[in-house]
């Protein structure tokens, strides 16, 4: 790579800070200029999908996630005004709780527990993680983002005796969403053992009508912010999904508007080479053949955006991976997202990556500035941690090179509330103008309704099972035998695993016989 093919494909925003390094991936030197009438195309469909145009079929719903730090640019006037009134009334609120004037009933609320699951929690937890101080903060947060009993019970050990001083934030378009829904349910049990009314601790972020809403209706909670059925989970951070629980960090979320607004401006130009979002997907293209032939390893190299790279697996693998095209052709497409932080990756899988399998494209998330203090210790002289970090990137960029792996840089200025804010933005434009590059609906999510279906299934089918038990006391079945009893022969091998399961666990009411054959065993009602 040389440094006159650096200077021709380095882009760099001096207003953002932002810097973007697109000059090793090996795209030839037509390559931009062949792809340019489809990139003029992708630009044209983003600007239907911001004027308002129907872009989830599937449920007749517009995409507006960029009006939400442009509201002037909103499809109606009436979309515009909920924004902006659903932002004043995230930041009142969250300055009534920092106050005092909405408190529990020992003082100030003093923790804050979330509960969400995907775009509901991702978004929130890399902003939290990213942009939290624990000593500065207004509120220390915790969250409940999955059905896991376990990992409920180690949240809410971590808040023990401080239930009178915690605000629950519950997070679901729906408010049918399972796993919320038994994340609430489960708070709710905690704090009703306490002696504490969960009504005057709860605040709802959900769609308005929705099972969510009647419920915190019907008991009183403390608040209720909307959830629009034209964003979508993977671009909610900057609606209240994403806004509530960082006002009441008391993080800056202006700042995370202001810079996403500035980004979506610099995103808007139709000007390829003037266009960071529009190089990186012709990028994404050229290195997965526009058919996902590689994956997408993120490593940035800082501590504070470690769950960036789970932000984008969701953003990115729920967007493109989809069966279908627009006209309907069965093409599999999508591009696979992991990674973890550098330089912590050095000691974990970058050894694969130089010389294993050459099944993937990086890439490196720079950032400027190394701490919020004026000077860093020098641990050698002349030489900060800041500087070994720098030069485990640049080493490493280096050494994976030389074996013909090919990566991005993106450089941030700082980690801050406006260049997260950026960072969010830019990678939410990407998405977007990749899929119409490959010509698929980056808007909809087909497979994840799905998996709830099947998920629905085999609750239904644990029923049945408990049911048949309990109607034969004393007798024992075989999995085999007992899918044939509640007439599903076909499933044995599911009730084989829902009888398992709840064989291991206190209190489900069923007993387990082993077997040297384990398939073999047999169940009984406790």
């Amino acid at each position: 790579m040389s440094w006159s093919r650096f200077k021709t494909h380095f882009y760099h925003h001096a207003e953002l800070g932002v810097s973007l390094d697109i000059s090793r991936i090996p795209f030839p030197d037509d390559f931009l200029a062949a792809m340019e009438p489809r990139m003029q195309d992708a630009f044209a469909a983003m600007r239907h999908l911001e004027a308002g145009a129907i872009a989830n079929p599937d449920e007749q719903r517009m995409v507006g996630h960029y009006w939400l730090r442009a509201p002037h640019l909103a499809s109606s006037p009436d979309l515009a005004g909920e924004i902006t009134s659903t932002l004043d009334a995230i930041k009142g609120f969250a300055a009534k709780v920092h106050s005092g004037a909405v408190a529990g009933p020992k003082g100030k609320f003093k923790n804050l527990l979330v509960i969400g699951i995907g775009g509901s929690a991702l978004g929130p937890q890399l902003v939290a993680h990213a942009l939290g101080q624990p000593r500065k903060d207004k509120m220390a947060v915790a969250f409940f983002d999955n059905t896991d009993p376990d990992g409920i019970d180690y949240v809410l050990n971590s808040l023990r005796g401080q239930l009178s001083k915690t605000l629950v934030v519950v997070i679901s378009k729906s408010g049918g969403t399972a796993e919320t829904r038994n994340g609430m349910v489960e708070a709710q049990a905690v704090f009703k053992a306490a002696g504490l009314d969960p009504a005057k601790h709860f605040v709802a972020v959900t769609g308005v009508g929705s099972k969510l809403d009647a419920t915190a209706t019907a008991e009183g909670w403390l608040a209720r912010f909307p959830m629009w059925d034209w964003v979508g989970g993977r671009t909610s951070e900057l609606c209240a999904v994403g806004l509530l629980p960082a006002a009441l960090q008391g993080l800056d979320i202006q700042a995370m508007l202001d810079g996403a607004a500035l980004m979506d401006v610099v995103t808007r130009r139709t000007t390829t080479a003037q266009n960071p979002a529009a190089l990186m997907a012709l990028m994404w293209h050229f290195a997965t053949d526009g058919r996902g032939a590689k994956d997408m390893v993120v490593l940035p190299y800082k501590d504070r955006l470690l769950l960036f790279s789970r932000y984008l697996q969701q953003l990115v693998m729920e967007s493109l991976g989809k069966e279908r095209d627009l006209a309907g052709n069965v093409v599999n497409q999508g591009i696979a997202v992991y990674g973890n932080k550098g330089s912590t990756d050095q000691h974990a899988y970058v050894q694969q990556l130089r010389e294993g399998v050459n099944n993937f494209f990086i890439t490196f998330i720079e950032v400027l500035k190394d701490r919020d203090a004026k000077t860093s210790l020098e641990v050698e002289p002349g030489i900060t941690s800041g500087d070994f970090l720098q030069g485990f990137y640049l080493g490493t960029r280096d050494a994976l090179s030389e074996k013909d792996r090919h990566s991005i840089t993106l450089t941030l200025p700082d980690v801050s509330p406006r260049s997260l804010g950026m960072l969010i933005a830019l990678y939410e434009r990407t998405v977007g103008l990749y899929a119409s590059l490959v010509g698929i609906n980056a808007y909809h999510q087909p497979g994840v309704e799905a998996g709830k279906k099947a998920a629905g299934g085999v609750i239904v089918l644990k029923q049945k099972i408990t049911a048949a038990l309990q109607a034969a006391p004393g007798k024992s079945f075989t999995a085999e035998q007992l899918a044939a009893t509640i007439g599903a022969p076909d499933k044995a091998e599911t009730v084989f695993k829902i009888l398992e399961h709840l064989a291991a666990n206190k209190g489900s009411g069923v007993k387990k016989r082993a077997k040297p054959d384990v398939t073999a065993s047999l169940y009984r009602a406790a």
